[in-house]
C-alpha cells in the first residue's frame, strides 16, 4: 500500500525515519510531502495514497473525493476537526487520532502558562504562586489527568468535570469531581480547558461562565479557540479587570484584546501544545503502527468515524 505522509508542518526527521522504517518493514511504500504551499499540492499528492498520515493537515471534501484508493487517514495527535469526517464516512474511509502520544507535551506547556500568567508574564511585578490555589480542569482525558497531577504535585487543589466519566474515574485520575461546568467555573481560581471542538462546545465557554470565576482568576485554553465566545470573553475582561486569558490557540481578536488588556491576556504566536520532539516522534510512530495494523489486521482501535 502507498503511504502518504503530507506534513505542512513537518514531523522531526527523527520521526520520519521511524515511521519509514515502520512502514516499510511491513512492506509498504513512501511518500512524503512537506511544507507544501496550498490545497492543490495535497489533492494532487493524495491521488494514488491508500493512506495518509497527516498533523494539522486540512483533509478536505475535496482531498478525499481526489484519492479513490484512500482507505485510512491518521491524524498524528488527538484532534481531528481538521479531517472532514462525513465525507471520509461517505467514502468508507477510516479516519483515526493518535490519543495521548502528546498529551505530556501539552499538559507540561498548560502548567507552565499557568506559571507565566501568574508571575505577570516575567515582567518585574509582584506576581502569586500556584501552590494553595484550585485548579478546575474541563475535560479530565489524557491531557486533563496530567495537568492536574502535575498542578497537584505544585500544591495545587483539583477539580475536575467530564460528561462522559463518573465521578469514580475523576476520582481515580486523582481529582475531586464536580457537578456541573457551571460549578466548576464559580469555584476555581484556574480552569484548562481540554474539551474538542463539536457543535456542543463551540462558542460554549462565553461571559457568563468567565464572568462567575473568582478574584484574580485565569482561563487557560490549550484545545480550540472556536469553543471561546470572543465576544463575550472580551465583555468579562472589560468587566472583570482581575480576570486574565491566555492560550496556545490564538483567538480571531488577539490583536485587539492584547491592546486593551495588555498582560492580562496571552497567546502562543502559533499553536505549540504538541511542539516537543519527544511528541513528535511518538505521534508520528503511533500513526504508522496503526495503520500497519489496520491493514495486517483490520485494527480500527483508534476510529474517530463511523
Amino acid at each position: 500500500m502507498k503511504v502518504l505522509i503530507a506534513t505542512s508542518k513537518p514531523f522531526a526527521v527523527a520521526a520520519v525515519e521511524g515511521i519509514r522504517e515502520i512502514l516499510a518493514s511491513a512492506g509498504h511504500e513512501i511518500a512524503l510531502l512537506e511544507k507544501y504551499e496550498g490545497q492543490a499540492a495535497l489533492v494532487e499528492a493524495a491521488r494514488d495514497a491508500d493512506a495518509m498520515i497527516v498533523r494539522s493537515d486540512l483533509v478536505t471534501s475535496e482531498v478525499i473525493a481526489a484519492a479513490p484508493r484512500l482507505k485510512i487517514v491518521v491524524r498524528a495527535g488527538a484532534g481531528y476537526d481538521n479531517i472532514d469526517l462525513a465525507a471520509a464516512s461517505a467514502r468508507g474511509v477510516v479516519v483515526m487520532n493518535t490519543p495521548g502520544q502528546n498529551a505530556n507535551a501539552v499538559a507540561e506547556l498548560a502548567v507552565a502558562m499557568m506559571i507565566f500568567m501568574a508571575r505577570n508574564q516575567f515582567t518585574p511585578s509582584t506576581g502569586s504562586e500556584l501552590s494553595g490555589k484550585t485548579l478546575g480542569i474541563q475535560a479530565f482525558g489524557n491531557v486533563g489527568r496530567l495537568v492536574g497531577a502535575k498542578a497537584a504535585a505544585l500544591g495545587m487543589k483539583v477539580k475536575a468535570v467530564d460528561p462522559f466519566l463518573s465521578d469514580a474515574d475523576i476520582i481515580r485520575g486523582g481529582a475531586e469531581p464536580v457537578a456541573t461546568v457551571e460549578q466548576l467555573y464559580a469555584s476555581c481560581d484556574y480552569v484548562s480547558i481540554h474539551v474538542p471542538a463539536t457543535p456542543q462546545t463551540v462558542g460554549s465557554i462565553g461571559y457568563e461562565l468567565i464572568s462567575s470565576m473568582p478574584k484574580g482568576a485565569l482561563l487557560l485554553n490549550n484545545a480550540r479557540k472556536e469553543v471561546i465566545y470572543e465576544k463575550g470573553l472580551e465583555k468579562a475582561l472589560e468587566e472583570r479587570p482581575d480576570l486574565k486569558y491566555a492560550a496556545d490557540v490564538a483567538p480571531d481578536s488577539i490583536a485587539s484584546l492584547k491592546e486593551k488588556f495588555g498582560l492580562r491576556v496571552f497567546s502562543t504566536p502559533k499553536k505549540m501544545g504538541a511542539q516537543s520532539a519527544e511528541a513528535n516522534v511518538n505521534a508520528g510512530l503511533a500513526a504508522a503502527r496503526q495503520i500497519c495494523s489496520f491493514f495486517s489486521d483490520g485494527d480500527t482501535h483508534f476510529q474517530v468515524n463511523r
